[in-house]
């Protein structure tokens, strides 16, 4: 029966009423927000403060939970992008010039995210930081709880089998216990001995393979941070008959790490005596391409000289660095002189392929030494043949009829003004050409031993020769070794997490025989078949007995009563996250 009002009682119980609610609402027992409190007092629920070091630990939740380890791993794929789109001033330095004058309008955005420099950037360090730090907050959890479950008995037996995968019955004596449990050892399993049944457990190299690939995740992080910190980069064109001494001096591009001191650089000088490539002859549709690429060098140091050779995917080693052959191409020896015969410039000059048939563009620039400053831009054939339109082309990679046309132009170089220009590029803006297709004098063409007159007398170009070059990139890394073992057994780490299966099985022993099943944590397709394996092997040991299958009861099948009746029974040992 409800309450009835106030309105609706005595006046005597009117006045009772009130005092009842007043000691009600100043009750100390009873919080001013309750139900009955009177609806002036009463105040909305304050929810507790965290506080500095409950943010914090909040913070350390959320920064080493699994999902944020994935959200950054996906970071750091999407990070490692533009390194791919814009041009890197260590591995593609004319690249980088190239882009920046042509989008001068972008060079803010290119140095505001380091954008030539992706992965030495702020933004990048970051996102590896973090990514490290979420790891080790992950894996030192984990390790703990795989470490209790190994110690951790199988569970026991439960109360009914009849509802799990792989149900089976072998029929005869039920007082066998102790073999089952034998098999189940030789078959890899943990065993639990109870008067009930035996328990088995098996599949924990699972976690441990989960645990090897995150734990080898950090090591490899670990050793590229440390490599690239402690190790340097740089890069050296080499001629034919010419060497350089391992010193910053020599080298055309080079990249230290952070922590690398550069008195520590290897005291050795490399020459490169002949540079071999094999051309495709034999099959028609891969005619001119290259088949083997050798260079044969020799290595001067402290202990004498030794010959040896470096290939394109087989890097020669010599003193802690790794020596690679990048690319190559020819360098026309090239002299010029001024009108009384003296020696203006007189050295090999690299010349960039611009196609599979090793069409060359280079670039000679002559700031001193004539009356004015001069330019020249040529093109180098290896093979050259006229086409349908009269204009050369190259018709074979290898050195068969060598040509050299030169375009000459005059005027400002633009040397003198301080800021770096590309070597195999000539800015013609404030240049004039004097021989070429825009000009009076027509393209100069050379032949090895070819000489030929500059327009205006202001000297002669000669072509002495041709010679080959190689791009040597060396590389020094002290975690070079520690990254590739921990590479190779992340990935067995990872194979191991990805096809063991976690099994239980139980063998329980009942008036109609021995009772198996089995319960698999998480999908494994191959449980009822490893289960009836386990029933046929137990029965030939056993003796002949055939393994029948058997329903579980109406009463047992109850989808809610076969639950209750595992969670009961399930083991209290913690589950492993996975």
């Amino acid at each position: 029966m409800s309450r009835p009002s106030s309105e609706q009682q005595p006046p005597e119980n009117r006045q009772l009423a009130s005092s009842d609610d007043g000691a009600s609402a100043g009750d100390p027992l009873r919080p001013d927000d309750h139900v009955d409190a009177s609806p002036k007092k009463r105040t909305a629920p304050k929810n507790p403060e965290l506080g500095f070091f409950g943010w914090l630990r909040w913070a350390w939740r959320q920064l080493t939970s699994m999902r944020t380890a994935i959200l950054l791993l996906l970071l750091l794929a999407l990070a490692a992008v533009p390194g791919s789109i814009v041009p890197q001033e260590m591995s593609n330095p004319n690249g980088v010039i190239q882009v920046r004058e042509e989008n001068p309008e972008l060079l803010w955005l290119y140095d505001a995210f380091q954008l030539h420099h992706v992965f030495e950037s702020y933004w990048f360090s970051a996102i590896y930081i973090l990514l490290f730090v979420s790891l080790i907050g992950c894996i030192v959890p984990r390790i703990k709880h795989h470490l209790k479950a190994l110690r951790t008995p199988p569970p026991k037996v439960p109360a009914r089998l009849g509802r799990l995968p792989g149900f089976t019955v072998i029929e005869g004596d039920a007082d066998d216990l102790d073999g089952a449990q034998k098999t189940l050892k030789k078959l890899g399993y943990r065993t639990r001995r109870t008067d009930a049944g035996v328990s088995a457990e098996r599949g924990y190299l699972k976690e441990t393979g989960n645990l090897v690939f995150h734990v080898l995740m950090v090591v490899l992080l670990v050793a590229v941070a440390v490599g690239n910190g402690w190790g340097f980069k740089g890069q050296r064109l080499v001629f034919e008959g010419y060497s350089y001494a391992n010193t910053l001096s020599s080298w055309d591009l080079y990249q230290p790490g952070r922590f690398f001191d550069e008195s520590d650089l290897p005291e050795y000088s490399f020459q490169l005596n002949d540079l071999d490539v094999e051309y495709e002859t034999d099959n028609m549709d891969a005619f001119g391409m290259p088949t083997d690429f050798t260079g044969h060098v020799t290595i001067t140091d402290r202990d004498g000289s030794y010959d040896d050779e470096i290939k394109v995917n087989a890097p020669l080693y010599v003193h802690g660095s790794y020596l690679f052959l990048l690319s190559n191409g020819y360098a026309p020896v090239i002299t010029v002189e001024d009108e009384e015969g003296n020696v203006v410039f007189d050295e090999p000059v690299p010349f960039l392929a611009q196609d599979d048939q090793l069409t060359s563009l280079g670039v000679i620039k002559l700031p001193d030494g004539l009356e004015e400053q001069v330019g020249l831009r040529g093109f180098f054939y290896p093979t050259a043949a006229e086409t349908e339109t009269g204009a050369l082309a190259s018709a074979y990679p290898d050195l068969f009829q060598p040509v050299m046309t030169l375009e000459v132009y005059t005027g400002d170089l633009g040397l003198d003004e301080g800021v770096p220009r590309n070597v195999y590029m000539l800015d013609t803006e404030d240049m004039t050409q004097i021989a070429g297709r825009d000009a009076e004098n027509e393209t100069l063409v050379l032949a090895p031993g070819d000489s030929v007159d500059l327009p205006g007398g202001m000297g002669t170009v000669s072509l002495d020769g041709v010679v080959r070059y190689a791009v040597i990139d060396i590389q020094a890394d002290p975690m070079n070794h520690v990254a590739l073992v921990s590479a190779v057994a992340l990935f067995g780490g990872l194979m191991l997490a990805l096809l063991v299966p976690r099994r239980r099985v139980w063998v329980k022993a009942t008036p109609k025989g021995l009772e198996i099943a089995g319960l698999a944590r998480g999908e494994d397709p191959g449980l009822e078949k490893a289960v009836q394996d386990l029933a046929e092997r137990l029965a030939r040991e056993r003796g002949p007995a055939d393994p029948a299958g058997e329903e579980p009861d109406a009463e047992e099948s109850a989808s809610g009563e076969a639950q209750t009746e595992q969670q009961e029974h399930e083991p209290d040992a913690p589950e492993e996250k996975e």
